[in-house]
């Protein structure tokens, strides 16, 4: 008893410790950093910022409700990792989902570990607890690898380090950004696998991968048969798959209006063409509050 009595009196002191705005920490050689970096503490909900690098963009509604009524039983068993900012603020590293689903059942605190970490090392961090999730699907594995690369400047081969995954592994993830768009969300939605996703990177050509891909749901083929399907098409011996390959033209007055797109979303704004005039605007968001954020833009 006494044992737990003095944790729930330290616990008081960092939180005492960490409002007084006159001790700021951001850094290690900072006032008081060593009783506040690497101690958990109960952190009011309403201090904490989501993480803007968090790269899972779906969180499943269910799961959500189900993680919920566990916290509510038991408590939230694992606490959740967050960073110091300035003031009595914090930032979200990992544990988006206990955090969201403690906010769901009115939980006005949650148990935190507090650590320091700098906007590379944030987004680093996230990406890579990102990608040891077993929920995630390929798409998001794949586009997790594809920010080390372009945000962190690692190689494939430091990635392979990072993450304890083999080279070839992440080469097979990234491979699957190259497939049409149309088919990445149907391995998002599980309407094909990976192993369909790789069989159809091996058809060059995005309007004959979308033929095969409609076959493959329609007629519920498995990744072997699938991958009999490209074989058969790459050797000419299927000839109602193959399409004359049509090249379309982006319009001028389509590249003009793109960068005035991207301005006001504050993304890069893409369009898929389907013929001459035709065509749709994609406009992607990274997160929740992205999301919300484009949609105000629009309303």
């Amino acid at each position: 008893m006494a044992k737990a009595t003095k944790k729930q009196a330290l616990g008081r002191g960092l939180s005492a410790l960490l409002k007084d705005n006159s001790s700021d920490i951001n850094s290690a050689n900072d006032k008081n950093a060593d009783k506040v970096v690497g101690s958990i503490i109960e952190i009011e909900l309403e201090l904490i910022d989501i993480n803007p690098y968090q790269p899972r963009s779906y969180f499943n509604e269910e799961a959500l409700r189900e993680l919920a009524s566990s916290i509510k039983e038991l408590g939230v068993i694992q606490p959740i990792t967050v960073r110091k900012l300035d003031g009595n603020k914090f930032q979200l590293v990992s544990g988006e989902r206990r955090f969201r689903a403690s906010k769901l059942i009115g939980n006005k605190t949650i148990p935190a570990y507090i650590r320091l970490a700098n906007d590379q090392e944030m987004l680093e961090m996230a990406l890579v607890e990102n990608i040891q999730r077993k929920d995630l699907d390929p798409i998001e594995v794949a586009l997790s690898y594809q920010r080390l690369i372009d945000e962190i400047d690692l190689t494939q081969e430091e990635m392979s380090q990072r993450v304890g995954k083999k080279r070839s592994t992440i080469t097979n993830y990234l491979r699957l950004l190259k497939l049409d768009p149309i088919i990445q969300t149907g391995m998002r939605d599980t309407f094909i696998s990976m192993g369909h996703g790789r069989a159809l990177i091996n058809v060059e050509n995005t309007e004959d991968q979308l033929s095969i891909y409609e076959k493959i749901v329609q007629q519920k083929l498995s990744v072997r048969q699938t991958e009999q399907l490209v074989k058969q098409f790459k050797s000419g011996a299927n000839p109602v798959l193959k399409s004359p390959a049509k090249k379309i033209t982006t319009p001028k007055y389509v590249n003009k209006g793109l960068k005035t797109f991207s301005e006001y979303f504050g993304h890069k704004i893409d369009v898929k063409l389907s013929g001459d005039d035709k065509g749709k605007i994609i406009i992607p968001f990274h997160s929740e509050e992205d999301f919300n954020r484009i949609k105000k833009l629009l309303e």
